[in-house]
């Protein structure tokens, strides 16, 4: 029976390329967007036909057409898809912990979660920034990681011993860069590295781990978003310029450290905050 996961995030950039990395591996994968867009912020979102492009993206990796493990041992599982699109908001908690709910109840029960919501605002200094702006950064990218650890953690500790359940988030470089005019960013991100750290710590020999990716510049739509709240004339490209390798990363470079970090090959690291930053953070 292939091992189950949860992925939010999951319509666009570096969420959308873990679902296809996890499913191409034989993961049973739950991919999860909110689907519509935050007036409070200056861009577009996922939207439901790029998270269910994804989605036959993804089936067409696992190699079966999204069609379930035939190994599982009841009706259920056996005529659940292999990879599954779920429009709910991953701040909310109560739709997020009926979206565990129900992988347990359809696949058996969870092995990771992939926390890679996220959304940006800025181009002013801090203090001018609208409040409504900051705090939906601050709710999409750090309360939406803390909803996730509250639903998913119990879950991954269901699983009978010897566990092997992995918490997985996304930070960025800029949990460690004092960017101007991205402040909120850089808090929430640092806010994400710190929670990873001290769920590693509460984990212990649990058997479950937490780490996170930290990524440079990747080539997103919310990369393209932050060069227009800065202004760039060359879009996202410009920021190539800032890593040593004097490059934009893929979103599939990102996701193959967190397909690595849901794997058994993992297990001997918790609580670690991983870059893959082309050089950014040295």
């Amino acid at each position: 029976m292939s091992r189950v996961a949860i992925v939010t995030g999951a319509a666009r950039g570096i969420g959308a390329a873990t679902v296809r990395g996890l499913a191409a591996e034989g993961w049973t994968v739950v991919a999860v967007d909110v689907c519509r867009d935050d007036p409070r912020l200056g861009y577009g979102l996922g939207t439901r036909a790029e998270l269910e492009a994804v989605v036959a993206d993804a089936a067409r990796a696992a190699g079966d057409g999204g069609a379930a493990d035939a190994a599982a041992s009841d009706d259920a599982r056996l005529n659940a898809p292999r990879v599954q699109a779920v429009v709910a908001d991953a701040i909310d908690p109560v739709a997020m912990a009926a979206v565990v709910a129900e992988a347990e109840r359809v696949h058996g029960g969870l092995d990771a979660f992939v926390a890679a919501a996220a959304g940006i605002s800025g181009g002013a200094p801090q203090w001018e920034l609208p409040p409504d702006q900051e705090r939906a950064v601050l709710e999409l990218c750090l309360d939406s990681v803390l909803v996730a650890a509250r639903v998913a953690i119990p879950a991954l500790l269901r699983r009978p011993e010897p566990r092997s359940g992995r918490f997985l988030a996304v930070a960025s470089a800029a949990a460690t860069r004092g960017l101007p005019m991205l402040a909120a960013y850089c808090a929430a991100k640092a806010g994400v590295a710190g929670l990873v750290r001290a769920l590693g710590a509460e984990l212990a020999d649990s058997g479950v781990t937490a780490n996170a990716v930290s990524p440079g510049s990747t080539r997103t739509p919310m990369l393209e978003a932050t060069a227009r709240l800065y202004g760039l004339p060359d879009g996202a490209d410009a920021f190539a310029a800032q890593q040593p390798q004097r490059r934009l990363l893929e979103p599939a470079e990102v996701a193959a450290l967190l397909v690595w970090l849901a794997g058994p090959a993992s297990g001997g690291l918790t609580g670690a905050i991983l870059p893959v930053d082309a050089g950014l953070g040295l």
